[in-house]
């Protein structure tokens, strides 16, 4: 029997460590079937890397050109908050404050950071780059490493050990590190595209079960879960989701092997799990029954709807500004638009590849997830209800789970999707060569249809909008002068986006009211909600801010709410900006509450200390 007979013999009994220790080395002379000499090796490998950083780069150029004028995408909020949390992980290294929990936003309840998606290791990892440049630099630093990082980590598990063909590789790690998923979540949400982690973690599962590498491999995979539940806990949600997908489905078609694995794959499990609670108990702690500690999320759970997988997302080539309206939750939850072409040939891949091992668990993991991604009642489009229950009515109710986006499930069908394109190339490629010996042009056939497949669902740069600006008195530290350590400055108006902003821009310096958080709905029920419950002087602004030119009447009753909150909040100035957006209504309504202002630089400021500190 030859070597490649065997390899290929191993790697359909599910024994990819078998058929990668029997295969030989790639070298100019054994180039598999359906690769050229020109796409293998590292000059190919270089290829891809420089690909995937040009498309990181392009992704995000147009904030690139100022990232202290302008914002990526279309969620300024959430760009705001992860700014204030790198800038919070730069507090931490400095102060060696509390990585989990801070009264530095909403103070004085404080923020549960395990809740909120907080990204400690690469913060913390990041922070000399945010002491030096800044949070807004951090910021898109991250989400453009983690377009290629992601790419490029799942290029090297596709071509290192699940498809023999680099231009496959190519193409899968294509979709799923630029794919509509990854770009969507670009608006905002980076912990959701810092997904280079889990290539290694899959990986570290499939070898679950190996002869005599029980120890090393729950070793492994326990450091890789701990690193991911860091980097974003979310993701490591939905890999176990994955993985257990991908069990189910392995299970299915290969149960003799599963059976002989179980008992060292359940070793190397235990030892892995201890090794995560060992280190992550405090932290999971803090998460679910610490201070802030919240449950469910509020509002629509956002499903997709089933029209959506075969149309084009708004930020790619094939989309545009109304190719998914009425289609998507949201503008950020855009994660199955991958386009009829992908989609034809996904399901014809599947039927034809179906005696295939990797193709029926790529099949099980990718409907499994995309069902599920439907949400509790399936719809068509955002319009056309079908009265459908779908199998996620089952699971909604069930802790963590109901505080998931459930559109999410649909980023696991979007790896499966890109694993499965890479499959499927790579089989093309080995059946090209023979057939091409007779005259016909499969490989460029099969190009042209990729080609086809891929370049409308390619990404087009996210727009880079003007921020708001920050006054003076906080980004040059004149605030210093006027809060005491472990204070609070107020600015007005009080709103979650306001807050963070500023703080971010002081170096968290000083606590801010409310913020932009999940947290519980109030001290005795904690139902998850956005932000922190309204405070009378917050409402009374909000109010004024609403009038038009209807004047608001400042009572008694107004300035001494006014005074309780600033004693609450533990506040030791309030700030208006003084520019030509000055609200006049503010600033009358303020010295009506508190007495004249003083100019400090570019605001208002009324130091409160008199008031608060008795």
């Amino acid at each position: 029997m030859t070597t490649s007979s065997t390899v290929s013999q191993a790697a359909e009994a599910g024994e990819p460590e078998k058929a990668a220790a029997e295969a030989p080395p790639a070298t100019e002379s054994s180039t598999p079937a359906g690769t050229t000499p020109r796409w293998t090796g590292r000059r190919a490998d270089i290829l891809v890397t420089l690909v995937y950083l040009l498309g990181a780069f392009w992704v995000t150029i147009r904030t690139w050109i100022d990232p202290w004028g302008r914002v990526l995408g279309e969620q300024a909020k959430d760009q705001a908050f992860n700014e204030w949390m790198f800038a919070y992980d730069a507090h931490v290294v400095r102060n060696l404050d509390n990585p989990f929990f801070t009264t530095l936003q909403n103070a004085p309840d404080g923020v549960n950071l395990m809740g909120n998606v907080a990204m400690q290791l690469p913060g913390i990892l990041l922070s000399p780059l945010t002491m030096v440049a800044g949070p807004e630099v951090t910021y898109l630093s991250m989400m453009t490493a983690n377009l290629f990082f992601t790419a490029l980590t799942w290029y090297w598990l596709l071509a290192r050990h699940l498809v023999k063909s680099r231009l496959g590789a190519f193409a899968g790690a294509l979709v799923i590190g630029f794919g509509p998923a990854i770009i969507s979540h670009s608006n905002g949400h980076p912990h959701i595209t810092s997904q280079w982690l889990i290539p290694f973690i899959i990986w570290a599962v499939i070898r679950l079960g190996e002869p005599g590498r029980t120890v090393r491999n729950g070793l492994t995979l326990g450091v890789l879960v701990l690193a991911q539940l860091f980097v974003g806990e979310e993701n490591l949600f939905l890999t176990a989701i994955a993985c257990a997908f991908m069990v189910i489905g392995y299970a299915i078609f290969n149960w003799a092997d599963t059976r002989a694995r179980f008992g060292r794959a359940a070793g190397s499990l235990a030892i892995g799990g201890g090794l995560v609670l060992l280190f992550a108990a405090y932290p999971l702690y803090h998460q679910f029954a610490g201070p802030q500690h919240y449950s469910g999320h509020p509002g629509d759970p956002k499903p997709t709807t089933i029209e959506s997988f075969f149309a084009f997302a708004t930020e790619s080539i094939g989309g545009g500004k109304n190719s998914a309206a009425g289609l998507a939750p949201n503008f950020t939850e855009e994660v199955t638009f991958y386009g009829w072409p992908l989609m034809l040939i996904a399901l014809a891949g599947i039927v034809w590849l179906r005696r295939e091992n990797i193709v029926r668990v790529l099949a099980v993991v990718g409907a499994g997830t995309a069902i599920l991604s439907l949400g509790p009642v399936i719809h068509l489009n955002n319009q056309r209800n079908l009265k459908i229950p779908g199998p996620f009515a089952l699971l909604e109710h069930l802790p963590v789970v109901n505080a998931m986006v459930v559109a999410r499930f649909a980023l696991i069908t979007t790896v499966a999707m890109g694993v499965l394109l890479a499959v499927i190339v790579a089989r093309v490629a080995e059946r090209a060569r023979p057939a091409e010996t007779s005259g016909l042009p499969v490989r460029l056939l099969g190009l042209t249809v990729l080609a086809g497949a891929l370049i409308p669902i390619m990404p087009t740069p996210l727009a880079g909008h003007d921020r708001p600006p920050v006054p003076d008195f906080v980004t040059a530290g004149t605030w210093r002068d006027y809060v005491a350590e472990g204070r609070t400055l107020i600015p007005v108006p009080v709103n979650g986006l306001t807050s963070i902003r500023y703080g971010s821009a002081a170096e968290v310096g000083f606590a801010v009211p409310s913020g932009y958080f999940l947290g519980p709905s109030s001290p005795d029920d904690n139902t998850g909600r956005w932000g922190a419950p309204p405070r009378p002087t917050w409402q009374l602004f909000e109010k004024i801010q609403g009038s038009k030119d209807e004047p608001v009447v400042i009572t008694d009753a107004d300035r001494t709410a006014a005074v309780e909150d600033l004693r609450y909040w533990k506040a030791d100035a309030v700030v208006l900006p003084r520019d030509s957006g000055t609200d006049v209504k503010l600033l009358l309504a303020l010295e009506s509450l508190l007495g004249p202002g003083q100019r400090v630089s570019d605001v208002w400021l009324w130091d409160v200390r008199p008031l608060t500190n008795n």
